[in-house]
């Protein structure tokens, strides 16, 4: 599957339960998809088992925010295991939250979709998360996506 390429994006959430007043939950993802038109669907696929998955499991509002070739920094620190936190990346990632969803969504990035859990299917290591689109925002059209190809970060052209 390496030599398929495709675009990165950061899924999130919010953990009410975290904390004193929660914590938001990042995850560098390529795969994701839209479903549907009618209903507006998407879908994510997650590690089972990571953060992110057992958060969703609980949480059904989360957002998608599609990173531009600029953000490959982004991309590459949630996508460490075994970082410490994600609260600390947080604070250093410009993001407003969601009206929606109540989870970050990254200024800069190509667009973000807020979104819903409809469907969770149980997918060998992976779990398949369709959202429904609750909301979406657009971002500058003069950027370009960043997409991983053969386990690189990489911008078209």
């Amino acid at each position: 599957m390496a030599r398929l390429a495709a675009g990165v994006v950061l899924a999130t959430a919010h953990d009410p339960e975290e904390g004193t007043s929660g914590s938001d939950v990042g995850m560098t993802a390529t795969a994701f998809l839209s479903v549907s038109l009618e209903p507006p669907l998407v879908l994510v696929s997650l590690r089972t088992d990571s953060r992110m998955d057992e958060l969703l499991e609980r949480q059904d509002h989360w957002a998608v925010s599609l990173l531009t070739d600029e953000q490959r920094q982004v991309a590459g620190r949630f996508a460490m295991k075994g970082r410490l936190s994600d609260r600390l990346l947080f604070r250093e990632l410009p993001h407003t939250v969601g009206e929606m969803s109540g989870a970050p969504l990254v200024d800069g990035a190509l667009a973000a979709v807020e979104c819903r859990t409809e469907q969770r299917v149980h997918a060998g290591d992976h779990t398949l998360v369709v959202g429904r689109v609750l909301a979406t925002r657009l971002g500058q059209e003069d950027r370009s996506p960043l997409v991983y190809y053969r386990s690189n970060y990489r911008a078209l052209g």
